[in-house]
């Protein structure tokens, strides 16, 4: 089992606490960026720079993502063909995406999409809180428990 980060938008303090769990579990974690990604000198922790362009790095970790291995991602698409792959996608914000929950995410997305396309200000989403970064460890604990 590895984990995959989409590592352009994730935020610092979650890669801090993936590098932690990668270290404390001997766990393979690969940050996946269209740019260079520094990552603490670690058998277990490496970083992969892709060529730049859209989903470059989503397309790499779909690739390469296996199932059962984990998809750190807040992109929804990423997160569907993770999981079409059989593989686990949690955001940063400790929300875990299920076969379950990933039609409704990906048609909220859209309809977001379409929204901002005719010129309606959506905003974007808030700052990760503590809590996020609490729900975001808590529910890697839960898979790396049953690694």
């Amino acid at each position: 089992m590895k984990i995959w980060v989409d590592a352009d938008a994730c935020p610092v303090v979650i890669k801090d606490i993936l590098f932690r769990a990668a270290q404390r579990k001997k766990i393979a974690l690969t940050l996946v960026a269209n740019q260079y990604v520094r990552v603490p000198p670690s058998p277990y922790i490496k970083s992969m720079q892709v060529s730049a362009g859209f989903d470059e790095a989503d397309n790499e970790i779909v690739r390469l993502c296996e199932a059962g291995d984990l998809v750190i991602t807040a992109d929804i698409p990423l997160a569907a063909d993770a999981i079409k792959k059989g593989a686990l996608a949690l955001n940063p914000r400790g929300e875990l995406y299920t076969e379950a929950s990933i039609g409704e995410r990906l048609n909220m997305r859209d309809f977001m999409d379409t929204m901002r396309s005719s010129g309606v200000q959506t905003g974007g989403p808030p700052a990760l809180s503590q809590r996020d970064r609490q729900a975001f460890a808590n529910e890697l604990d839960r898979w790396l428990a049953k690694v």
